[in-house]
């Protein structure tokens, strides 16, 4: 039995879409006229047909706060006792996003015809990324699908807070910084030209401050689509630019260099990669191919080659931590805890208490960051705030000193 997606029409005329389980299409479009409606489209959900462009909407990925809670509900029915079959159909019922319920049932599809899960979760590997498919693959090998699956969720539910913590501390800067650069371009626009207006008139001599607020002023009202036109321009340039391998490589470089934000990447890239390698070797996925698939979730490309630099030297008998120190790109309580673990044969507990030290460092560091960052932006734009009063209070001041 597999699941088809389709699209009918109901009595009003509504076109309606969703998924049904059936043997055949033919069965399907029968099930869909006893509900009264009629089939205009009846497919197979398969997720390798997203490359061929026939399965567009699940060729694309899920959120992680989606995969996290769909790894949780599925732990919980495994470790219940629920076959795997039905603990897929209850999730996919549960689910209210129907992407993700196609996705479920496509899986569950390949479970029925006999396939393993990760089998199945091959089929849509955007969904599904390949750490995910290979902690699953080494837990059936193992017979410890459930457990894995525990682990699983932990993990994902860790990636999906790391995220949030990242996204919600750039979020009020990011709110603060155009909220106070759109209210200083409406005052250039609108607010100076008119107050400046009336010292022009007097054929004084303007200050130096005030003439070059002026010259601001003008421009934007004049060029201002040129601005906007360059900011597109600039933007599309870089992401072009830097999607090239060796200016992105510069860059990354260049952003382990700095001291805040050098620091910041490593942690976090270092609490990604510990936390990734733990739940691989926990469930069993061999060091080597562990090491191999964590090195694909590190975002900075030195780092990365660093890692698999590592990955070779393993291969010829070398330790982990030993291996990973020679970059000097790791932060070295990491190393010193992962080559602890290694030689009191407790690596699993080790990378994960590496990761969680990591994960509140950069809790901490972020938090720090962000109380230092909010006022120095209030600061800032003050300042930009206070130049622009000072240059059209200037002009009165002198004009009163030429009056007494």
């Amino acid at each position: 039995m597999g699941a088809y997606q389709y699209v009918a029409i109901d009595p009003r005329g509504k076109e309606r879409k969703g998924v049904l389980e059936g043997d055949t299409p033919r069965q399907v479009r029968s099930a869909l006229r006893e509900r009264d409606l009629i089939p205009v489209e009846v497919t197979e959900v398969e997720g390798k047909r997203g490359a061929t462009g026939q399965r567009h909407s699940l060729a694309r990925g899920v959120s992680a706060l989606d995969l996290a809670l769909m790894t949780r509900q599925l732990a919980t029915l495994s470790r219940a006792g629920l076959p795997l079959e039905e603990a897929l159909q209850a999730v996919s019922e549960q689910s209210e996003k129907p992407r993700m319920t196609s996705i479920l049932l496509g899986v569950r599809a390949k479970v029925l015809e006999g396939h393993t899960l990760a089998a199945g979760l091959e089929d849509f590997p955007n969904a599904f990324p390949i750490v995910y498919r290979a902690t699953i693959a080494a837990g059936e090998q193992a017979g410890r699908l459930d457990m894995v699956l525990e682990r699983l969720a932990e993990y994902t539910e860790a990636r999906h807070t790391l995220r949030q913590k990242v996204s919600h501390a750039m979020i009020y800067p990011i709110v603060l910084t155009g909220l106070a650069m759109t209210i200083i371009t409406l005052m250039l626009v609108y607010v100076v030209p008119k107050v400046v207006g009336v010292f022009e008139s007097t054929g004084q001599t303007l200050p130096l401050l005030t003439r070059g607020l002026i010259a601001v002023s003008s421009f934007l009202q004049s060029y201002w689509w040129l601005l906007i036109a360059g900011a597109v321009i600039g933007v599309i340039g870089i992401r072009r630019l830097f999607r090239q391998e060796a200016p992105q490589r510069a860059l990354h470089r260049r952003l382990l260099q700095l001291p805040l934000i050098g620091r910041v990447t490593r942690g976090l890239n270092t609490a990604r990669f510990t936390r990734t390698l733990s739940i691989l070797s926990s469930s069993g996925v061999p060091v080597l191919e562990a090491l191999n698939i964590s090195a694909s979730v590190v975002t900075n490309l030195p780092m990365r080659d660093a890692v698999e630099e590592a990955t070779v030297r393993v291969r010829e008998g070398g330790a982990i931590g030993a291996s990973l120190s020679r970059s000097k790109l790791f932060p070295p309580m990491s190393i010193h805890l992962i080559s602890s673990g290694e030689a009191s044969g407790e690596l699993d507990n080790m990378l994960e208490r590496t990761a969680s030290h990591q994960e509140n460092e950069m809790d901490g560091l972020l938090s720090t960051m962000l109380s230092v960052l909010e006022p120095a932006l209030i600061i800032f734009m003050g300042l930009i705030v206070l130049a622009i009063v000072m240059a059209i209070l200037l002009p009165i001041f002198q004009l009163n000193q030429l009056i007494a």
